[in-house]
This record gives structure tokens, sequence and C-alpha cells, in this order.
């Protein structure tokens, strides 16, 4: 499993910029560029961040990856097999507005 480190803080599953939700999916089925893939797993964080964290356990540094961008050269089989995954979107209100940095065209 990747590596992952996120910098979308405003998700609810971020824990000091690791997940811990368990497993994400990335999409960007027809991406060419990290601008047009996404983190289709965020979910925004609202209210008091301590009463809506995500309550699912602790976040992990490596973590399961679903990709659905097909034209990532670490996409196999629609999964991620990088060494390490960034996710960015520090300022995100959804999914559209994170990226997978490390998408990589083939």
């Amino acid at each position: 499993m990747p590596a992952l480190v996120c910098s979308a803080k405003n998700c609810r599953y971020n824990d000091s910029m690791y997940c811990c939700k368990g497993e994400i999916e990335v999409g960007g089925k027809q991406a060419q560029i990290c601008e047009e893939t996404s983190c289709e797993s965020f979910y925004e964080r609202t209210g008091d961040s301590m009463k809506d964290s995500c309550g699912c356990g602790h976040a992990d540094r490596t973590i399961g990856i679903q990709c659905a961008a097909v034209n990532c050269e670490y996409n196999d089989k629609c999964v991620c097999v990088a060494d390490h995954v960034d996710i960015s979107g520090a300022g995100a209100c959804c999914s559209d507005e994170t990226e997978c940095v490390t998408f990589c065209g083939k």
C-alpha cells in the first residue's frame, strides 16, 4: 500500500495529514494531468473539528487506494501502486477541489 500524505485538512478523514478512512478512491477516468484527478473519498468536515472527526480509528501512513485514473503510470488494474501518494486540497470544500499530485501520465 502507498504511503499517503493529504493536505485536505477540511476532510473529516484527515488526521494530522494522514487518512483514517482505511481506503480511498481517486477519480479522474479521463485525466491527462493531476488537476483532472480528485479524491472521491473527500467528505467535508463541518462544525467543530473534534466533534466532526472521522471517529473510525487512527490515521495510517499507508492506505489502500482505488484509482479510476487509468492514464496514470501508477495505476495497475484500478489500484494505485505508487510508493508514495500526495493528495492536495488545503482549502477544499468538496472532492472537486482536491487532486492526486502524484498522478503521472503514461
